[in-house]
Formats: C-alpha cells, sequence, structure tokens
C-alpha cells in the first residue's frame, strides 16, 4: 500500500520525503535517543541527503512538517504484512511535548484503517523508552507482550551486546473503530 502525496492535520503536513529534507533530517538521526535508531545514525549532511532520497522512493516512511513553515520535525514508518503494519516514529527531541507525534500517528492511524484497509497496527517499543510507551497508550494501543532481552542495537565498553527489553504494542481495526467513534 502506498502513502498518498501528502495528509494534513490541524498543524502538521504528512509527506514524503525529498531531498531538500538533509539538514533537518540530520537534526535528529545524527545522534538518535531512542537506540532502536542508532543503527541509522547519520556522519553528516551528505548521509542525510542519501538517506532522504532514499526514502522519497520508498512506501514505507513519510516526513512529518509543521504546516505553518514546511520544517522536518520526525518521519513515521508503516511496513506492510498483509492486512496488518507495523509501525514507527522518530522525532527531533526538540519538538517534543507539543503533541506533534500523536496528532501525525493519529493521521497515519485513520489513514491505514480506512483508505488502507488495515486490520491490526502493532509497535516495537523498547522497556525504556517511556515517551513512545505513553504515545502507544494514548493512541489506543495495548500492551501484548514484553520480550525480555530481545534485541541489541549497541555493545558496551568490552564490546559485549547490550540486549534491551521490548514491548509489543498493538491496536484493532475493530478497537480504532470503536474509539474514533466514542
Amino acid at each position: 500500500m502506498a502513502f498518498p502525496q501528502s495528509i494534513q492535520t490541524q498543524r502538521l503536513v504528512l509527506r514524503r520525503f525529498r531531498e531538500q529534507d538533509a539538514a533537518d533530517l540530520f537534526d535528529y538521526l545524527h545522534a538518535p535517543t531512542a537506540s532502536c535508531f542508532l543503527s541509522l545514525a547519520l556522519a553528516d549532511v551528505e548521509a542525510a541527503r542519501a538517506e532522504a532520497r532514499k526514502r522519497s522512493a520508498d512506501n514505507e516512511h513519510m516526513a512529518v512538517c509543521l504546516g505553518e513553515s514546511g520544517h522536518l520535525i520526525g518521519d513515521l514508518f508503516a511496513v506492510q504484512e498483509d492486512d496488518t503494519f507495523s509501525v514507527g516514529w522518530n522525532f527531533n527531541p526538540r519538538f517534543g511535548g507539543a503533541g506533534y507525534a500523536h496528532e501525525a500517528a493519529m493521521a497515519l492511524f485513520a489513514h491505514l484503517f480506512t483508505d488502507g484497509a488495515a486490520r491490526r497496527l502493532y509497535a516495537y517499543v523498547e522497556d525504556h523508552n517511556g515517551a513512545s510507551r505513553r504515545l502507544c497508550e494514548k493512541l489506543g494501543m495495548r500492551a501484548e507482550g514484553l520480550f525480555l532481552e530481545f534485541i541489541s542495537f549497541r555493545n558496551d565498553a568490552q564490546g559485549a551486546p547490550v540486549y534491551e527489553n521490548t514491548m509489543q504494542y498493538a491496536i484493532l481495526r475493530k478497537e480504532w473503530l470503536r474509539a474514533s467513534s466514542a
């Protein structure tokens, strides 16, 4: 399923990435705050330009931009597996606390459940990532499980993998429809 050209919310525009997004993308991916994004760390603006170009050609990523200025503040992704989507978000921490991630994710969920005919959405979140866990809950997702020492994104000083506990959250279309109509 392809994302539409753009989705507008009250304060945001969700759209395909553009090469011109490189500097803003670098701003939050040069030193990712969530460990699950450490592998996406960008060395310089040229690497960010290549990443923005790559994302502009795929059907999994959407740039999240402020409606007034067009400034890129984060991104969303949705990876389709039949009628189920793995979803996630990564936002520039300088724009945290303003409800942008919730607003963008709500628009994504509405699109996936309405236009994408999704039956189920799920997200993986490290158990120590309180902001993403709260966002999942605010989106109406329920915690489905905790995977102990599920994955490693980095090594310790001795080179041994540091394993992280990961939560899985999910929401079914019927749950989202019920909550949307309430």
